[in-house]
C-alpha cells in the first residue's frame, strides 16, 4: 500500500496526488474548444433562423390563401350576377315573384324556406343531439359507449341522396298518415300546422335535416363534455348534488360555448344541404305560415333550375341566389360568433377550470 495514502479506517482525509503529463502529451496540439463550439452554434443558429422564417412565411401563405379563396368567390358571384343586381337591386331579396318567362325574379321565398327549414331542424336536432352526447359521456355503460358513438357517427357518412330516398318512401307516408293529422288536430289553431297533410313540405324537410345534423352536433358535443375536468363532477357530487344537478351545473354549464359551436356547425350543414331537401320540400316558390305547405330553398332552386337557365338574366338571377346563400351563411355565423362572445365574454373556454 502506498504510504502517502492512509487507510480510510484512520478517519483522516487522503492526500490526492496528481500524475504529471507524460512525454507523449507534448506532441498533441491543443484544441481550441470555445472556437469550435462558437462555429457550430453560429451554423445552427443560422439554420434555425432560416427554417423558422420559412415556416412563418409558409403559415402566412396558408392563412392568406383562405382570404384569397373567399375573395375570389365573392368576386365571381358579384361579377356574374351583375345583370340581376343592376335590374332588380335590393328588391330581389324582398319580392316573391319568380317568373323566368316574363324575366321577373325575386329570392324572398327561397330565403324564407332556407331559414325556416334550418331553424326547424335545429329545434328538433339540438335536444336529441345533446341528450345523446350526455348519455354517452355520463350515463351509458362503458361497454356500450363505443358502439353507440360509432352508430351515431355512421349517420354522417350516409349520402344525402339516400336520406332523400328514405324520406320519400318512409318518412313522408308516416308524416302524412300519422304525424301531420295529429298535429293538425291538436295544434292547428296556431296556424303552423294547418292545411292538408301532404307529407311533403317544410316539416318533412326540417325532419330530414335534423336527422342529418344530429351526428355532427352530438359528436362535437361529446368531445366537449369529455374535456370538462373530472374533479368538477366529483366536487358537485361531494356537495350533495344529484346526477342531473351535477350534469347541469358542472358539465353543461362549463361546456356551453363548445356546445354552441357544435350547433353552429350543424346549422351551417343544414343551410347548405341540397339533395335531400330538394326531394321532400315540394319545390314551390311560395311563403306560407303552415309547415305542412311546400317550400323552396336557395340551394334547391340552384340545383333544379341551373341547367334550365335559357338566357343571361335567368342565369344571373340564379347566381345572385347563390350570393344570397353565401350572405345568409356569413350573417348566421357572425351572429353565432357574437352569441359565443356574449357567453364567454371574450375569453376562451378553459378545459382546466
Amino acid at each position: 500500500m502506498n504510504p502517502s495514502l492512509p487507510n480510510a479506517a484512520d478517519g483522516l482525509p487522503r492526500r490526492i496526488t496528481t500524475i504529471g503529463p507524460g512525454p507523449d502529451s507534448q506532441k498533441t496540439k491543443p484544441v481550441d474548444i470555445p472556437e469550435r463550439v462558437q462555429r457550430i452554434a453560429l451554423k445552427s443558429s443560422l439554420a434555425s433562423r432560416m427554417t423558422d422564417k420559412g415556416f412563418r412565411y409558409l403559415m402566412l401563405l396558408c392563412s392568406l390563401s383562405v382570404l384569397v379563396v373567399v375573395g375570389l368567390l365573392l368576386y365571381e358571384l358579384i361579377t356574374t350576377s351583375h345583370l340581376s343586381i343592376a335590374q332588380f337591386g335590393f328588391k330581389f331579396f324582398a319580392t316573391s315573384n319568380w317568373d323566368p318567362v316574363q324575366g321577373d325574379f325575386g329570392a324572398y321565398p327561397f330565403i324564407y324556406g332556407t331559414i325556416v327549414s334550418s331553424l326547424l331542424s335545429l329545434v328538433i336536432a339540438v335536444p336529441l343531439a345533446i341528450g345523446l352526447a350526455v348519455f354517452v359521456t355520463e350515463i351509458c355503460p362503458k361497454s356500450l359507449r363505443a358502439i353507440i358513438s360509432f352508430l351515431s357517427e355512421l349517420l354522417a357518412a350516409i349520402p344525402s341522396v339516400i336520406y332523400g330516398l328514405w324520406a320519400i318512401f318512409i318518412l313522408a307516408p308516416i308524416l302524412r298518415n300519422y304525424v301531420e293529422p295529429f298535429l293538425g288536430e291538436t295544434l292547428g289553431w296556431t296556424g303552423f300546422f294547418s292545411g292538408p297533410p301532404l307529407g311533403i313540405g317544410m316539416l318533412a324537410a326540417g325532419v330530414i335535416l335534423a336527422i342529418m345534423i344530429v351526428p355532427i352536433i352530438s359528436s362535437i358535443t361529446r368531445e366537449v363534455l369529455v374535456s370538462v375536468p373530472q374533479h368538477q363532477r366529483e366536487a358537485a357530487l361531494a356537495l350533495g348534488a344529484t346526477r342531473w344537478e351535477m350534469i347541469r351545473m358542472a358539465v353543461l354549464r362549463n361546456a356551453r360555448a363548445g356546445i354552441l359551436g357544435a350547433v353552429i356547425l350543424g346549422l351551417g350543414r343544414a343551410i347548405g344541404e341540397t339533395m335531400a331537401v330538394t326531394m321532400v320540400i315540394g319545390n314551390r316558390p311560395e311563403v306560407a305560415r303552415s309547415l305542412f305547405a311546400p317550400g323552396y330553398t336557395m340551394a334547391s332552386v340552384i340545383a333544379n333550375e341551373f341547367s334550365e337557365a335559357s338566357d343571361d338574366l335567368y342565369l344571373s338571377a340564379l347566381i345572385e341566389v347563390g350570393l344570397a346563400l353565401l350572405i345568409v351563411t356569413l350573417v348566421v355565423n357572425t351572429l353565432a360568433r357574437l352569441l359565443v362572445w356574449s357567453i364567454t365574454r371574450g375569453t376562451p373556454q378553459r378545459a382546466n377550470g
